[in-house]
């Protein structure tokens, strides 16, 4: 059996890190006597991310790197990464080292036992606000209850056998999300729990607002509860609508009382039908675009 780990390590303006990177995890795998290859993948990183991996090719052989074109997105340039990945087995983990690869020997010796898709599950989760800590929780929550896979201790430090690496491939999603599709495949599961560490260069490249559409694009990607739920709130306001006008007949009111009511109803009914229309619309965009067949990602460079 081919016992190469192959480590898919997504970049996105890394410069900093990629060649620690490199050499950390090369050090902990040669201590540990694992074959290994190391496929960092720039996602059209706009410093000198891909001059860094080169230099990590030059300093050790089992480097390789997989350039965008531009800017695709982090679950894309994982996809990339496995797509190459070589090994009969591959991990995912990222480039700022916040997933210790020290954990990497032990997820491979539970491969070795038989395991196929062994989780990294956060013990702790580092320096992280108040309000981001609620945030994760609640979209993990809500995410593992529409989609009835449960991710709430969901990270994208992961390592899975090949059988495991083929599904994920196999599926045809224009738009991938990693850790729910990982749910999705199922196979013999083991977790590893970790720390995450404090990123030692850069910063992370996560804003607000791309955490916002992410957990967007992840919920609509498992779940038609968004449609459903505006269907809800129609119910609802036309409900209220009917018992408030019953009442105000019983009670009985002027004219001017329900030019009033009869204002605020329609406000509220024009806002529901926007609100639906927005959702419908946003879930045809995903079928418009699965239906054009364009790529996931476009490769412009290689080494290795």
């Amino acid at each position: 059996m081919n016992d190469l780990l192959s480590v898919i390590i997504p970049a996105f303006n890394e410069e900093a890190m990629v060649e620690r990177a490199a050499l950390t995890v090369a050090g902990v795998l040669r201590e540990a006597k694992i074959p290994y290859e190391l496929i960092f993948v720039d996602d059209g990183s706009g410093d000198d991310t891909w001059q860094a991996v080169l230099r990590a090719r030059e300093a050790d052989e089992n480097v390789r790197g997989i350039s965008f074109s531009r800017n695709f997105g982090k679950d894309r340039a994982i996809f990339a990464g496995l797509s190459r990945a070589r090994g009969e087995c591959a991990a995912v983990m990222d480039c700022d080292l916040q997933h210790p690869p020290e954990e990497l020997p032990r997820m491979y010796a539970l491969w070795k036992k038989g395991y196929e898709l062994i989780e990294g599950v956060k013990r702790d989760r580092g320096r992280e606000s108040a309000l981001h800590r609620f945030c994760a929780g609640a979209f993990y929550a809500v995410i593992s209850r529409l989609a009835g896979l449960d991710m709430r201790r969901s990270s994208d430090f992961k390592l899975m056998d090949r059988k495991v690496v083929d599904a994920l491939l196999a599926l045809t999603e224009e738009n991938v999300f990693f850790r729910g599709l990982a749910a999705f495949v199922g196979f013999r599961r083991a977790e590893v729990e970790f720390d995450v560490a404090e990123r030692t260069a850069g910063q992370s490249k996560w804003s607000f607002r791309s955490l916002a559409r992410y957990a967007v694009s992840s919920v609509t990607a498992f779940s038609t509860a968004p449609m459903q739920l505006a269907t809800i709130l129609g119910v609802f306001f036309a409900l209220a609508a009917v018992i408030t006008g019953i009442l105000y007949a019983a009670v009985g009111v002027d004219a001017e009382g329900w030019l009033v009511f009869l204002g605020v109803m329609i406000l509220l009914a024009a806002g529901c039908i926007l609100a639906a229309l927005g959702v419908a619309g946003y879930y045809l965009g995903r079928v418009f675009r699965q239906s054009l067949g364009r790529p996931r990602f476009i490769i412009s460079r290689e080494c290795g």
